[in-house]
């Protein structure tokens, strides 16, 4: 399933904290939530392209997700920057997750992380519900 969230979602690589727009701990666990995610997107192959060929890698990132993760880490007067091809590093996916979330959930609410992946930041919890089922039911 490709990611439509994946278009607006941003990480930071260093933490979790660095820059949001609201207060975030560093110290919240995604990995559970983001496990759940990869399993649903891509059942964890890194090198997997959904049928349209936008939207790539274990997270499903779309070249629009990566442009907003540029965005926020320009924002944030951060040198570093992502390329289409980061879409199939693992770490890199994980880190433009986390980014994302920082920026647009910065309350670590589990609920909006995996509707906003999906739906994006105007995300519908109707059209969502599917998904939002899914990934739960992954979760450990």
């Amino acid at each position: 399933m490709a990611c439509v969230v994946c278009m607006l979602m941003v990480l930071v690589p260093e933490n979790a904290t660095a820059g949001t727009k609201g207060k975030q701990s560093s110290r919240f666990d995604w990995n559970p939530v983001i496990d759940a995610i990869i399993e649903v997107e891509s059942e964890g192959k890194a090198n997997a392209v959904d049928k349209s060929g936008k939207s790539c890698g274990i997270l499903q990132i779309t070249p629009v997700l990566v442009r907003e993760c540029n965005r926020i880490l320009e924002l944030r007067k951060r040198t570093k920057r992502y390329t289409m091809q980061d879409r199939f590093s693992v770490q890199k996916s994980k880190e433009m997750f986390l980014l994302y979330q920082s920026f647009y959930n910065p309350k670590n609410d589990v609920e909006v992380a995996i509707r906003s992946w999906n739906g994006g930041v105007n995300y519908s919890k109707r059209s969502t519900q599917r998904y939002y089922e899914r990934v739960m039911s992954k979760m450990k």
